[in-house]
């Protein structure tokens, strides 16, 4: 039986605070409306964290299935699959148990927030609860994964970015409109970057591969000018939020945390070895979580 470290290993909590971070924006700019519901705060950031932990489980599965990790090149901690410390079927029947745990969450989140709302939005959730599931899985799992064909940024910004912020303010609030787009394209933003880190990490593992990432296809020195335009790019969106919706100066004050970024970034770009990139994935998706939690006090004080 596998052990229970190994089984925090193929979890990967580190990069639970970005998965909670969306969901925490999105509530918390609901919040500022005055329409917000603690049960559905508690179960989105429920959601979001299975989710995540259903996408590493997949992941580690996936690599494992198309060889990814036995070149050698690996420089991030070893996949458990892989290694042997969990087997192919442990990993399956676990991640069927997410999908599950998923499910119910997911339904009871959706009962929870629109059992007073029109079908199409129900639909519309239930859709989209099947198709985070999905992407969860797809990105390196089975036959025709998106994550081997330089489409992970792509899923990751929309799934984790777009469609957690802005649907946990739908969910509390049932108002469909601009007000949560710029945050959510902002942590959709910094979502990207996390994995842009990854994949500059593992650049010559997922070449040997065959895993081909935005770093594989651009290079090294072209995925840190990447880097900086997902950084900055953040910064201006919630730069253009505070503007438009921010009243008094004190809510201004939580643009501070990017300096942790513009930080970040410089020691990013004077990294020469892609396995010093490593403690940069867990800095960031930190930092995340941090500009969530001080976003959304600032902008409720």
């Amino acid at each position: 039986m596998a052990s229970f470290k190994s089984w925090i290993s193929a979890l990967r909590p580190r990069t639970l605070f970005l998965a909670v971070a969306t969901a925490l924006s999105g509530s918390g700019i609901a919040y500022s409306t005055g329409k917000f519901s603690l049960l559905v705060f508690i179960l989105t950031i429920a959601i979001a964290t299975i989710l995540q932990l259903l996408s590493n489980m997949a992941n580690d599965l996936g690599d494992y299935q198309h060889g990814t990790d036995i070149t050698g090149e690996r420089i991030g901690p070893q996949r458990t699959v892989q290694s042997g410390a969990i087997t192919p079927t442990q990993m399956k029947r676990a991640i069927i148990i997410a999908i599950g745990m998923a499910a119910i969450v997911g339904v009871l989140l959706i009962y929870v927030a629109l059992q007073f709302m029109e079908l199409k939005y129900i639909l519309l959730f239930l859709g989209l609860g099947l198709a985070c599931i999905g992407a969860a899985i797809k990105y390196t799992a089975g036959s025709n994964p998106y994550g081997y064909k330089g489409l992970g940024d792509v899923f990751s910004f929309t799934f984790f970015g777009l469609v957690s912020v802005v649907g946990t303010y739908f969910l509390h609030t049932h108002v469909v409109d601009f007000m949560p787009w710029l945050p959510a394209i902002g942590l959709g933003l910094l979502t990207v970057a996390v994995l842009n880190l990854n994949n500059m990490r593992d650049v010559e593992n997922d070449r040997k591969s065959g895993k081909i990432t935005i770093p594989v296809r651009i290079g090294l020195k072209n995925a840190k000018i990447y880097h900086a335009i997902l950084t900055f790019g953040a910064f201006a969106c919630f730069i253009v939020y505070s503007v438009i919706y921010c009243t008094y100066w004190y809510q201004y004050i939580y643009l501070l945390c990017f300096i942790i970024f513009i930080k970040l970034l410089i020691n990013i770009f004077k990294i020469k070895e892609n396995r010093l990139l490593d403690p940069y994935l867990k800095y960031t998706s930190m930092g995340t979580f941090v500009l969530s939690v001080c976003f959304s006090i600032c902008i409720n004080l």
